[in-house]
């Protein structure tokens, strides 16, 4: 990134939890950027605010819109910042149009890990990633090959001290009530089940090339190691820091230079004092092993593992399943699921309309 010249960058997603904070950095540093469009899911007053405030080339509502933002090679990067699938097509038509994606959506990855990589490496393109233990990895790397282990940090949620009665009984409200982040539902409702820990399993396997039996998870709830690595010599590396999704996101648009941005304060090991670790209950919280599995069956196994987890959470958040009811249902999809091995982007696409319509049906007889 040239220091004197402005980055321009374009935001899906603009109007979430990741898309907010996102502005905020880049108000924080405008003189670094030139926003060329920005696009909301269905907040429309939400996001003529942020036009009439950032004042975009142009901007888009909902999924019209979204190939022609990734089409336009003004773009120096795109912030993939939207939730659920709606991201995978318009990061493969960014991709193909030579743009870097700073990446905040699981989905992609998740359902076509392996035609996005693939992707990125024949267009030249940067896929820089934005969740907190991605983007921890990401600054601990030199070199890939010498990295023996990748370990993903976790905060355990509201339930991590509760018992698996407890957490079968939970309400909405209380799974919502993350101790650590600030986040968008979905997301932290799978943070309440662990799912999104195993989501950013198979994220990690495709971004960094990395066997899934080299890659641990292991719980740590002040959330200040964001994750770590450890070398083939044994030396290990983390990444620390105050849990905020301002750092991220700003490392992630900004790569490879770093500035002054948004901080509440200076880093305090002092103030910090301990830091606490322990390894993941997995009976507590078996979605971790879904995830593992699924990612390891790879093919459309981890297309059903995410249709069909979201389907449930969306059911949760509803209020027609219990929470615990998420787990059952996605590993009754994941049992009945055949998978297609090395599937195209079009039989993704079908495989994810299909298993949503299935667990739909399931989620009924509750």
């Amino acid at each position: 990134m040239d220091k004197n010249k402005k980055r321009k960058i374009s935001i899906i997603g603009s109007t979430g939890s990741i898309g907010t904070q996102a502005l905020e950095v880049i108000e924080k540093l405008q003189d670094k950027f030139e926003i060329i469009a920005l696009a909301g899911g269905h907040n429309k007053e939400l996001l003529d605010l942020q036009a009439k405030k950032f004042k975009p080339h142009y901007t888009c509502l909902g999924e019209e819109g979204l190939e022609k933002i990734c089409s336009d090679k003004e773009n120096d990067i795109i912030l993939m910042a939207c939730s659920g699938r709606i991201g995978l097509k318009p990061t493969l038509t960014a991709i193909k149009n030579g743009i870097d994606i700073a990446l905040a959506n699981k989905e992609t990855l998740v359902m076509a890990g392996d035609i996005v990589m693939e992707e990125a490496k024949k267009h030249g393109v940067k896929i820089i990633p934005v969740d907190s233990e991605h983007c921890a990895i990401h600054q601990c790397i030199k070199d890939i090959n010498q990295v023996e282990k990748l370990i993903i940090t976790a905060s355990g949620g509201p339930f991590l001290n509760k018992s698996i009665d407890e957490m079968k009984q939970a309400t909405v409200e209380q799974a919502l009530a993350h101790p650590r982040w600030n986040m968008g539902k979905k997301i932290t409702v799978d943070s309440a089940t662990l799912m999104n820990k195993g989501l950013e399993i198979i994220e990690a396997h495709h971004l960094f090339s990395m066997d899934y039996d080299k890659i641990e998870v292991v719980v740590h709830p002040q959330s200040i190691v964001h994750s770590a690595i450890e070398y083939k010599d044994g030396s290990v590396i983390a990444q620390l820091g105050l849990p905020s999704m301002h750092i991220p996101i700003q490392y992630a648009i900004t790569y490879p230079e770093r500035f002054e941005g948004i901080k509440s304060k200076s880093f305090s090991f002092a103030q910090i004092a301990r830091l606490d670790f322990l390894a993941p209950d997995f009976e507590k919280f078996p979605t971790v092993k879904l995830a593992y599995n699924a990612g390891k069956t790879g093919g459309t196994a981890t297309v059903c593992l995410n249709a069909a987890n979201e389907e449930a959470v969306f059911a949760f958040l509803d209020g027609k399943i219990k929470l615990y009811n998420i787990y059952e249902i996605t590993k009754k999809m994941m049992d009945e699921h055949t998978v297609i091995k090395n599937p195209t982007i079009e039989e993704i696409f079908e495989v994810d309309k299909n298993i949503r319509e299935l667990t739909k049906k399931f989620i009924q007889q509750f």
